[in-house]
């Protein structure tokens, strides 16, 4: 009787460990029917934006001056310029330009009092919604007000100042490839802090050479391209995907214990959606035991854990059998 429980108990834990090795990330079971891409559907309003984009999607446009009967040819300003491929891939794609602009602007040339309206900021459309409410923008607004930006530059720094309305889009919540992510997010301090211009528009301080001001970091050239300058200047918030209390440069983290750990900083900032999805994909027990990612710098190859996995099923699979013909040899005694 004990032979026949040792046989089930054995059958048990091998199918198992199959099991889990088979839900081991980037194993895929059963294939899932690919999402359309949004990006290729067509805007119910292209036909409408076409009327600004005739002239703010280029860098030089024509208009009939009535008082002296001539067409003119004129150089839009630079930031006035917006460009299709942009908008239409952003986050606002579906918006039509008089969404968030005056109505007024459908009149050409535009009255000049148009240029003094105030742009809207992201709570006046996406706070206090229960459609947006997973994303918490209440709890972003007052993290952006307790941020440095804000406390250094009040009303004159505004959501705009990063995250461009007409080209903005979410890359973080796409893990398929972390690094163009980081990439685009690293751009959009870049934008101020590398272009002098830009930067004294907010402040009169000397221009930052960004590679001196990081001579300490180890191997600063990797640390800028495997991870986000918020993951050392933000303070990260359990209830947000990404944090936006950026912090004054003396609370920036410098301890490399405090990301190169088994409980990594990184966990709740540059790879947090990538752990949740990991549990939801793959399971609880795989996300603890094997998430690629548990201890930044330590495990980070997928392939060594895979073998250490096969090389543990091995060790087991070893012993099982050792054991089961142990048994069998001692029952025929």
């Amino acid at each position: 009787m004990r032979f026949i429980y040792w046989v089930k108990g054995l059958a048990i834990l091998i199918a198992l460990l199959i099991i889990n090795l088979m839900l081991l990330p980037g194993v895929v079971l059963a294939a899932a029917e690919p999402a359309v891409d949004s990006a290729v559907a067509k805007s119910k309003f292209y036909d409408q934006n076409e009327r600004c984009f005739r002239c703010h999607g280029s860098s030089k446009y024509t208009y009939y001056n009535s008082v002296n009967d001539i067409d003119v040819s004129a150089i839009m300003c630079e930031n006035r310029v917006i460009q299709r491929e942009d908008f239409y891939s952003a986050n606002h794609k579906s918006f039509a330009c008089i969404d968030c602009h005056a109505a007024e602007y459908d009149t050409f040339p535009h009255p000049g009092t148009l240029r003094m309206e105030s742009a809207y900021a992201c709570i006046d459309c996406h706070g206090y919604d229960e459609q947006y409410a997973m994303y918490h923008f209440e709890d972003i607004e007052t993290e952006f007000q307790e941020s440095t930006h804000f406390t250094s530059n009040g009303d004159a720094f505004t959501c705009w100042k990063c995250h461009n309305p007409h080209s903005y889009k979410i890359s973080i919540r796409d893990s398929k490839n972390i690094t163009d992510a980081i990439a685009y997010d690293n751009q959009i301090c870049l934008n101020c802090h590398s272009d002098f211009e830009r930067f004294q528009l907010l402040t009169n301080h000397e221009e930052i050479n960004i590679i001196e001001k990081h001579e300490w970091l180890p191997n600063q050239g990797l640390h800028f391209s495997q991870v986000r300058c918020i993951e050392c200047h933000a303070r990260p918030n359990d209830s947000l995907l990404v944090a936006h209390r950026i912090m004054p440069k003396e609370n920036a983290v410098k301890r490399c214990v405090e990301c190169h750990s088994q409980n990594s900083l990184l966990m709740s900032s540059l790879y947090k959606f990538q752990a949740k999805e990991n549990r939801t994909q793959v399971g609880f027990l795989n996300a603890i035991i094997l998430n690629n990612a548990f201890v930044i710098g330590a495990n980070r190859n997928i392939v060594l854990n895979r073998i250490s996995v096969v090389a543990f099923l091995a060790t087991m699979g070893l012993l099982l059998f050792h054991l089961f013909f142990r048994m069998i040899y001692k029952k025929n005694d």
